[in-house]
């Protein structure tokens, strides 16, 4: 049990990563302030070291990792082009990126809850992943 709950916590982080980079992908270039680009560009290379770190970890368990669930990245593309269509700026794309690592936030912890009996090593990923999206919802706060 021990080994299938860290495999499937790690294909869960490894997933929200992947979500997590194409979303600030998504809007990076439409962001007009320095800073919050800056800031993006920040937590983006750190979410892409912690699915660095992921990815070897369930290579090491022969587990190639898990997809985002495509109609969740179909739902956030759509709704990240229409928002930024109707009102484009800072505040919309900081609204956005809110709403995307609350709800990353929220899915960690039910699969923190839910594998419970997965590796520390694994666990304490999630949990940094969980930092990352703090640290990156408390500096848009000031874009919003």
């Amino acid at each position: 049990m021990k080994q299938e709950d860290t495999i499937r916590l790690l294909q869960e982080c490894n997933a929200g990563i992947k979500m997590g980079v194409a979303s600030i992908d998504e809007v990076i270039h439409r962001v007009e302030n320095e800073n919050f680009r800056t800031l993006l560009f920040t937590e983006k290379q750190t979410h892409e070291n912690l699915g660095t770190e992921t990815s070897q970890i369930l290579y090491n368990y022969g587990d190639s990792g898990k997809e985002p669930n495509p109609v969740a990245k179909t739902m956030s593309w759509m709704k990240t082009n229409v928002k930024t269509a109707v009102e484009p700026g800072d505040s919309t794309i900081a609204d956005l990126i809110t709403d995307g690592c609350n709800m990353g936030v929220k899915s960690l912890h039910r699969y923190l809850n839910q594998y419970k009996d997965a590796e520390q090593n694994v666990k304490d990923i999630a949990t940094r992943l969980i930092q990352s999206e703090r640290n990156l919802t408390e500096g848009v706060a000031q874009y919003l």
